[in-house]
């Protein structure tokens, strides 16, 4: 399907394949444990954290069926896939408003089990993406999705934490607000670089 001027895809196909098999089978799981956790607990950073872990089996599921095909294709699926990691950004944040509005602060225990959970699951499913880093923006963008995962986990730890110690719900909504910034940014970054890849693969072509 790909001209002699289109590059070829990564020769690491088979491990990448692996990889994102074993990140999405764990992010699907904690996906269902995040979500009802975070209903039961009340808490905007948890239930935002299982968006998150829903929005990696999308990406994962995608880039699983794009691996075969050209950096144009490839670019065009990252493309989408940062959009989608910057709308979360603003789901979450809207979501934590509306937190704030009700004021009833989240269930701290709960919220710090669940948290140590995810933790160990983005971790392991980081450990098995981090080969791929600095790979295409495709490859990127599941990376930056572990990494901001893990991250995110460790901020709903702290969360809980501070919720326990003080009683409020703020420690919960500075991490939502943090999180939706990850969210942003990171959704940010693949949109640059997959348009760069796109344009790139054009000029390769004409």
């Amino acid at each position: 399907m790909a001209c002699c001027c289109t590059p070829e895809p990564p020769k690491m196909n088979s491990k990448f394949r692996t990889a994102l098999w074993i990140a999405l089978i764990i992010n699907a799981l904690m996906f269902l444990v995040e979500l009802m956790g975070g209903a039961y607990a009340h808490s905007s950073a948890l239930w935002a954290d299982s968006l998150d872990f829903f929005g990696d089996v999308m990406n994962y599921g995608i880039s699983l069926a794009v691996l075969g095909m050209s950096l144009y294709w490839r670019a065009s699926v990252a493309l989408v896939k940062g959009m989608t990691m910057a709308l979360f950004g603003f789901i979450v944040l809207g979501k934590t408003g509306y937190a704030y509005l009700q004021g009833i602060p989240p269930e701290a225990m709960t919220m710090g089990l669940i948290g140590v959970l995810a933790l160990i699951a983005n971790v392991i499913s980081a450990v098995f993406l981090y080969a791929f880093r600095d790979g295409d923006s495709n490859m990127q963008s599941v990376w930056l999705c572990s990494r901001n995962d893990a991250i995110g986990n460790v901020a709903v730890i702290l969360a809980a934490v501070g919720v326990f110690g003080t009683g409020s719900l703020w420690p919960d909504i500075i991490v939502a607000v943090i999180m939706s910034v990850l969210g942003l940014t990171a959704g940010y970054r693949v949109i640059q670089k997959a348009l760069q890849e796109r344009k790139e693969h054009q000029s390769l072509t004409l």
